[in-house]
């Protein structure tokens, strides 16, 4: 099959990473969070490709299966444990060591599972794995921005894939037998020239997209182990457990002699990535540009943060059945609020109005897709209250099939998406993702003037909802 993304003679890895970028990014096939530059792109439709592992024969015969903590892993992580196999998850970024065995509790239902596969849920039900520990693990899980049909891998450009494998060799944990699988959409298949390969890079022999299970029937070599020459004193610092990994070895009377600081090879290109996400997504890059905030944008941030803590407190109310539920989420639509305020009591018209005034000065706004005819808002407000999805404000427009769901911020928004990817309500599954307006750059704080029209909503978005949605919204 003919790729779609065509790779020049001479391209460098950061050229295929920038070319596969830019193609998720203009053809809009990725989900929440975005933009995918310099990321592992949570690509669409990778539940359905991440099904695929269940049907590989060596998936049915082994008993530990790692799986990297990539968003779009997350279906793969879910059918592992689903099949009530081990599940390995190495510590993002290698902070704290190397893996986390995610360990469900007891009696666990579909639902519990699915929290264990989601990154809050590594973090929550991961016990720590050592160096020493005896693990035999017969089946990876990568995550790729571009792969080849002959087994050619290329991560984000970080290495922590390979290293983690590499460290893996050196503990006997994995061995020659041991099969290593991607999932990518089908976009991602490029042609990777074989020169670009180097001796720790670790190659894949399946790959998995929507639409197809590929062998590559790979040749090339995978790391024995952790190649120190490659590594240097500052990547030591920054991740303790390969100083740790690095004594063993030197106990052992292994060379451990460790290469130069490296001159970057392309520091153009490495340090373009976020300028080019500043000007595409100004949204998403407030941490990566911190240092270069004016002062009115940490303001906003401070404002953002010190708001977090009611809007914790709500949560944690959420089942008296009071008027903490209006506190918690909150419809809108022009000129609404006077006749919500009659319809309800005084405290829970009172909750309202407050909430009104507590929103933060921006907010991250995520849409809900595919609302099924006859579903009321009581019945979705259940439904995020129970996924922990719960947002600062909801705009129901149910005759439209949607909603839109504000959130603080865009990592509140980013774990809501999670939550919220296989939600499914009277047999109907709902789309969630961020809205239109949000991954268009629009400044965060235009989405809190959708009460006053309908300027800060994306470009399909009708004008506010009709009588009708309004009548449905007060069916509480």
């Amino acid at each position: 099959m003919e790729s779609v993304i065509v790779i020049k003679p001479g391209a460098s890895k950061w050229d295929i990473r920038q070319k596969v970028w830019d193609y998720i990014e203009d053809n809009n096939l990725a989900n929440f969070p975005r933009p995918v530059h310099n990321r592992i792109p949570n690509f669409k439709g990778a539940f359905t490709a991440c099904a695929r592992v269940s049907e590989l024969q060596v998936f049915t015969q082994t008993a530990e299966v790692k799986v990297d903590p990539d968003k779009p892993l997350e279906g793969a992580r879910l059918a592992v444990l689903q099949a009530q196999k081990t599940l390995l998850v190495p510590t993002p970024r290698l902070r704290t060591g190397l893996f986390n065995n995610i360990t469900p509790p007891p009696g666990a239902s579909k639902e519990q599972l699915r929290i264990c596969s989601s990154s809050q849920g590594v973090k929550d039900f991961s016990v720590p794995v050592g160096l020493d520990a005896k693990v035999k693990v017969d089946l990876v899980v990568v995550g790729s921005v571009a792969v080849s049909e002959k087994g050619f891998r290329i991560g984000k450009g970080e290495g922590f894939a390979d290293m983690e494998y590499g460290m893996m060799a050196s503990m006997g944990a994995v061995n020659d037998s041991t099969v290593v699988v991607t999932v990518v959409h089908d976009c991602q298949v490029v042609d990777i020239p074989e020169e670009l390969i180097e001796s720790h890079d670790v190659t894949v022999d399946y790959i998995l997209t929507p639409t197809r299970v590929i062998k590559t029937d790979c040749k090339h070599p995978k790391p024995q182990g952790i190649i120190w020459t490659k590594l240097d004193t500052e990547k030591l610092e920054r991740i303790p457990i390969l100083k740790k990994l690095r004594a063993l070895e030197e106990q052992a009377g292994k060379d451990v002699t460790l290469g130069a600081v490296p001159v970057p090879a392309e520091p153009g290109l490495q340090s373009g990535q976020p300028r080019r996400q500043t000007r595409r997504r100004p949204r998403q890059n407030t941490q990566q540009d911190a240092e270069g905030e004016s002062k009115q944008e940490k303001r906003a941030e401070s404002e953002q943060k010190a708001r977090q803590r009611p809007a914790r407190v709500r949560k944690e109310s959420r089942g008296d059945g009071g008027g903490g539920k209006e506190g918690e989420i909150n419809e809108r639509g022009k000129g609404r609020r006077g006749r919500n305020m009659k319809e309800k009591g005084p405290e829970e018209a009172l909750s309202e109005v407050m909430s009104q005034r507590k929103l933060p000065l921006s907010v991250t706004t995520v849409y809900l897709g595919g609302i099924p005819a006859g579903l009321r808002v009581s019945e979705l407000k259940t439904a995020l209250r129970e996924r922990e999805a719960a947002p600062l404000r909801l705009t129901w427009q149910g005759a439209q099939h949607r909603a839109f769901l504000d959130y603080i911020d865009p990592q509140a928004a980013e774990q809501a998406l999670e939550a919220l990817q296989d939600l499914s309500l009277n047999g109907h599954s709902l789309q969630a993702e961020l809205a239109k307006s949000q991954r268009g750059g629009r400044r965060s704080g235009d989405s809190n003037r959708r009460p006053g029209g309908p300027s800060a909503a994306p470009k399909t978005k009708p004008p506010p909802e009709t009588k009708s949605d309004s009548n449905e919204m007060t069916e509480q």
